[in-house]
């Protein structure tokens, strides 16, 4: 018997290349006629892979789509193998890696829990001393005789699951399969996953719900562009991974940006036509009104004046806005209204509201206004901002629904909701801890 400290699984200088063709030919014939079809480029998904896994021990595979995750299962799976290096497993080996995988459409359940099982090395005997087991587990009872191809994703992954933690599994080797099927039941498999853990089954599971590894796993391993990124505990590993996609999108979501404002700086001078939007409108925009007066530019920009869509909690916020007008004189206003991307109503207010001093704007033949948050009190989310001209009667020139959007960041606080309250905790008489 094996010590508790030995490693099961052993991964060691492992490469995994695919051929990807531009235009491969689908025949025998279209092959030798057509022999420049064979154009191809060679992609290296893992480059020098390295992992020991001990007996007992779950491990979590992050890392983005592409990243060589799932290939790495599959080779462990011995679906795959490896271009170079080598892969060490002791044990046997139970895999849930594509849905379905192993099952007869045209079969019944409990025909389809023979074969899938008998694939795992059980015979015909122990896979009928288990069966009960298995249907009580998946809770298909009622369905369990007729073909699985009458069953739905989620019915397919209960039984898929229940038979292979029922083939007693030295290695458990897991690829998303836990992101289907209803809340109740996955809270279920999580709470079996941990039970056949603490029996000293090894377990390997591929995520994206960083949840699911933190709750299984006793460590993370975190691939990128095919090798071992870091590795750790799964808090640490995942925090930082987050942190990075964050980053990632936060980079996109402004190169976004900046192109919109540069497409609107080559817009500019052209006539538009009537409920044409304008081009720094989000692609989500609807636009109401007249047009007698209309917006020509409005950004949102940080407390140095800069454009921006990422803004830090309680920070200082201005949206600007320009507008041309063929009615010179007329006495406007002008409306702001924010919204979570949820449908949830933050704030609404008009530039004629009474707070501001402002008592009367007449219209400019091109003119500008703005609107100033001297504390964005909104946590974490995205945000909609409609803005509207309209007449003292509340006719509209023009109004535009989500014209912009902004993301507020993580505060760092721990706080959830929808604002954040200035206020402190007070622990004890004289110590207090301010938020």
């Amino acid at each position: 018997m094996k010590p508790e400290n030995t490693s099961v699984i052993k991964v060691t200088g492992v490469t995994k290349k695919f051929k990807v063709y531009y235009d491969k030919g689908s025949s025998l014939k279209e092959r030798v006629l057509f022999q420049s079809r064979r154009r191809h480029e060679v992609h290296w998904v893992l480059k020098g892979i390295g992992m020991e896994v001990k007996k007992g021990e779950a491990v979590g595979l992050i890392g983005k789509n592409g990243c060589g995750k799932s290939t790495t299962l599959k080779m462990l799976a011995r679906i795959l193998y490896p271009t170079q290096g080598t892969i060490t497993m002791h044990g046997r080996v139970s895999s849930l890696i594509e849905l379905g995988a192993g099952f007869h459409p045209d079969l019944s359940g409990r025909e389809n829990i023979f074969t899938n099982a008998s694939i795992f090395g059980l015979n015909h005997a122990e896979i009928t001393r288990r069966m009960d087991a298995i249907i009580r587990f998946s809770e298909l009872e009622e369905f369990i005789d007729n073909p699985v191809r009458t069953y739905s994703s989620g019915m397919y992954m209960r039984l898929a699951f229940a038979v292979a933690i029922n083939v007693d599994a030295d290695i458990l080797l897991i690829d998303e399969i836990l992101a289907v099927g209803d809340v109740g039941f996955q809270e279920k498999c999580f709470e079996k996953l941990k039970e056949i853990k603490a029996k000293g089954t090894t377990i390997v599971i591929v995520s994206h719900v960083m949840g699911q590894i933190e709750k299984i796993c006793d460590r993370a391993i975190w691939i990128e562009d095919g090798q071992v990124r870091k590795e750790g505990k799964p808090r640490e590993v995942a925090g930082e991974y987050l942190r990075e996609m964050e980053k990632m999108r936060h980079d996109r979501i402004e190169a976004e940006f900046q192109n919109s404002r540069l497409a609107l700086a080559c817009a500019k001078g052209q006539e538009q036509k009537k409920n044409e939007l304008p081009a720094f409108c989000s692609s989500g925009a609807r636009r109401e009104g007249n047009q007698k007066i209309v917006f020509t530019d409005a950004v949102m920009e940080r407390e140095d004046g800069q454009p921006a869509v990422f803004f830090p909690v309680c920070a200082r916020m201005r949206i600007r806005m320009k507008y041309h007008a063929k009615e010179i004189g007329v006495p406007i206003n002008f409306t702001v209204n924010i919204a979570r991307d949820d449908g949830v109503y933050c704030y609404g207010t008009t530039a004629l509201s009474g707070k501001n001093g402002v008592r009367k704007i007449l219209s400019q033949p091109d003119g500008e206004v703005s609107m100033v948050i001297e504390y964005n009190p909104l946590l974490h989310g995205r945000y909609l901002v409609d803005i509207g001209i309209q007449d003292m009667q509340e006719r509209k020139y023009d109004y535009l629904s989500n014209a912009m959007e902004f993301r507020v960041e993580e505060s760092g606080f721990g706080e959830i909701g929808l604002v954040h309250m200035q206020g402190y905790w007070e622990i004890g008489k004289n110590q207090r801890e301010r938020q």
